[in-house]
C-alpha cells in the first residue's frame, strides 16, 4: 500500500496538470508553416496564410502574435469521442457559427445560425473543425476588424495554410487537448 506522501506525489505529476505554457514558431523558410512546442516536442502546425503578424486585421490572413489563453474546446460528437481535456468542452451543432463581421455587435463572438444567415459555420462538411480550441484573441475589449475566429484546429493535407489559425493533425490535437487547460499560455510568436 502507498503511503500518502506517494499518494499525493503520483497524483499531481506533471503530466496530470496542465502545460504552463505552449509556443508557437514560424519555421525557417516559410512564414505559413510553424512548430508548436510543448513538453519538450516540436509538433509540425499550419499557420495564416499571411504567417505571423503583429498587427492583426479581419481577413488578413495572419496568425496573430501575442499571448493567449484558450477559452473552451468546441468538438463534433458526431464524430469523435468526447476527448480527454481540462479544458471546457462544448458540442458543436448544425447552428453553431462564429460572427466574422466587424459591424456586427456579436463581432467575434460564437453566435446561433439559421439556413441562409452569416458567419463562419463550425459544423464544417471537412474535418477542419472537427476539434476547435477557442482561445481569447481580440476578447478584452473586441475591437471591429482586428481579427475573429482565430483557433487551433485540425489541419488541411500537407498543411496548407490557414486563414489565421493555427492548424494540426488530429494525433497533435489530441495530445494537446491532454495537456492544455484554462490557465496555459498559449505564445505565438
Amino acid at each position: 500500500m502507498r503511503s500518502r506522501a506517494n499518494t499525493y506525489a503520483y497524483r499531481t505529476a506533471p503530466w496530470d496538470r496542465p502545460a504552463r505554457e505552449i509556443i508557437v514558431r514560424t519555421a525557417a523558410g516559410d512564414r505559413r508553416r510553424g512548430w508548436l512546442l510543448l513538453d519538450g516536442r516540436a509538433v509540425p502546425v499550419a499557420l495564416g496564410r499571411g504567417g505571423i503578424v503583429t498587427d492583426k486585421r479581419e481577413g488578413d490572413g495572419g496568425t496573430p502574435r501575442g499571448a493567449f489563453c484558450p477559452v473552451r474546446l468546441w468538438w463534433r460528437a458526431d464524430r469523435h469521442p468526447r476527448p480527454r481535456t481540462a479544458l471546457p468542452v462544448r458540442r458543436i451543432t448544425a447552428a453553431d457559427a462564429w460572427s466574422e463581421d466587424p459591424t456586427e455587435r456579436r463581432y467575434n463572438l460564437p453566435i446561433r445560425v439559421r439556413d441562409g444567415e452569416p458567419g463562419d459555420r463550425l459544423m464544417r462538411q471537412d474535418h477542419l473543425y472537427d476539434f476547435i480550441i477557442e482561445i481569447d484573441h481580440n476578447t478584452r475589449p473586441r475591437i471591429p476588424g482586428r481579427g475573429s475566429a482565430v483557433f487551433l484546429h485540425l489541419a488541411r493535407a500537407h498543411f496548407a495554410p490557414t486563414a489565421g489559425c493555427i492548424g494540426m493533425t488530429r494525433q497533435a490535437m489530441l495530445r494537446l487537448l491532454a495537456r492544455i487547460g484554462p490557465q496555459t499560455r498559449i505564445v505565438i510568436g
